[in-house]
């Protein structure tokens, strides 16, 4: 299992997507619950790069659902599995706007968090999404 700090931000930077998608819970509100109540001795390392990844989420949600929807051959995005979404959209921020991490790190992150939150066919599409929307990044 990764325990890494930066594995530790990203995995609670994906439930707080997942309470702001699905609760509407406000992004500082829904950070606050998931270190409450999942990582109450986080570092604040953990805690500003969490934050980072989900503002970035957040904030460039739209532009990064279309770039989702055009690698998901045949899948509409409100067909994709919920959590599916959240680590695309995660990653995919990451890939853009993180560019002093590997895109091979963000893309094995995001692998990892599938295997933990999804479903077991969920990695395999994680990763094919992913590698065209980062091969797209490099041509773009």
């Amino acid at each position: 299992m990764n325990t890494t700090p930066r594995h530790q931000a990203r995995e609670a930077a994906l439930q707080a997507l997942y309470f702001w998608e699905v609760g509407g819970t406000a992004p500082d509100e829904a950070l606050d619950g998931v270190f409450a109540e999942h990582l109450p001795e986080a570092t604040d390392a953990v805690r500003a790069f969490a934050e980072v990844l989900m503002r970035g989420a957040v904030a460039h949600h739209q532009e990064i659902d279309t770039l989702i929807e055009k690698q998901a051959n045949h899948w509409r995005l409100e067909r994709l599995a919920l959590m599916d979404k959240l680590i695309l959209r995660l990653a995919v921020w990451e890939l853009q706007h993180q560019p002093e991490t590997a895109p091979a790190v963000i893309v094995n992150e995001a692998l990892e968090l599938a295997r933990t939150f999804s479903a077991d066919e969920s990695v395999k599409f994680v990763n094919g999404v992913l590698d065209g929307i980062r091969r797209s990044l490099l041509v773009g």
